[in-house]
């Protein structure tokens, strides 16, 4: 452990919901720490130093038979040694460079001096980067889906993920994990993401406007219009920042056969009534949308974009920025 000193403790840990629990626990001596035991099966655990008055540390690691060695740095940690952790320090290290790019463009947007130009330039480059990052942890999952390291990314990042990745996934993943409740639900999901793919019709569901009248999602798809629906929640920033353009889509195309409808997603109704007067949201609502859409739609994160073909058919899912100006524009041409 960099800047530790000999009688301090360094913790194994678990995590138990949100919360860590400590399993073991070694105090450092002639500069190095040891836990020895021996494992059933590979399991992710966290190695954390702590001592008074000084900077934490913190990895986390496969915990399995064989010499691990486990070096925690405010700058490079790492777990190396055996054949999981050599797996997902490879990943690891790819994702630590591209955060550091990312970081040092971040710092570097709080110069008042940068133009316009200069800062969206480098709004654009992080956003490269991280595609960059999203594409390489799922070429982790690709290359490591048969073992722990893979499944474990899985479960952290499948949201970044749509049906085409997820599905030849499943049926490689290990046996073991076949009772696990985070791959149940991943699995339940991309049948749910299948039977709502693009070329699929809608799938039905009934909800309040702010009115509190009960209306229904085919009261609006399936008639004829081309119909954006746009799943979001007033405590959600990239939900916020995508209302400009959805206004923007709205306003050119409204008066020709095109319609957008807010379904407010996990939010209070009294929170998601205050951001679309402040947003100035024209467009139709419904509230109080809990889990039912993404259960039916196989989604969990949002903003979550859908756009219906007048018949109801879905054309695209998922849709943000110019991605999303540019299908609108080809469906109403």
């Amino acid at each position: 452990v960099e800047g530790a000193a000999d009688g301090d403790t360094v913790y194994l840990e678990t995590v138990e919901g949100r919360q860590f629990v400590k399993l073991d626990s070694a105090v450092i001596k002639d500069g190095t720490f040891t836990f020895k035991g021996t494992q059933d099966t590979a399991v992710n655990r966290y190695i954390s130093y702590k001592a008074e008055g000084k900077d934490g540390a913190a990895i986390d690691f496969f915990l399995e038979n064989g010499k691990i060695k486990i070096n925690l740095s405010q700058e490079n940690n790492s777990a190396t040694g055996t054949a999981n952790n050599d797996a997902y320090q490879e990943i690891r290290a790819q994702i630590n460079g591209l955060n550091k790019q990312m970081m040092s463009i971040y710092e570097s947007m709080s110069d008042t001096t940068l133009t316009d130009e200069q800062r969206e330039a480098k709004g654009k480059e992080m956003e490269n980067l991280e595609n960059s990052m999203i594409s390489a942890i799922k070429a982790g999952i690709n290359k490591n889906i048969t073992n722990p390291v893979g499944v474990l990314l899985l479960k952290q990042n499948y949201y970044y993920m749509d049906v085409a990745d997820l599905d030849p996934l499943m049926p490689q993943i290990p046996a073991a994990y076949d009772n696990d409740e985070a791959i149940v639900k991943i699995k339940n999901n991309v049948e749910k993401m299948k039977a709502t793919a693009v070329g699929q019709k809608f799938t039905d569901f009934e909800m309040q406007t702010p009115e509190g009248k009960t209306v229904k999602l085919s009261d609006y798809v399936g008639k004829g219009k081309v119909v954006l629906v746009d799943f979001w929640a007033s405590w959600c920033g990239p939900c916020r920042a995508e209302t400009p353009i959805l206004a923007e889509v709205y306003n050119q195309y409204k008066d020709k056969g095109f319609q957008v409808l807010g379904v407010a997603t996990w939010d209070q109704p009294k929170d998601t009534k205050k951001a679309i007067e402040d947003l100035k949201i024209t467009w139709p609502q419904i509230l109080n949308a809990q889990n039912t859409p993404s259960e039916l739609y196989g989604f969990n994160g949002i903003p979550h974009i859908i756009l219906f073909g007048p018949d109801g058919t879905i054309v695209a899912r998922d849709l943000r920025g110019d991605a999303l100006k540019a299908k609108v524009k080809e469906m109403m041409q």
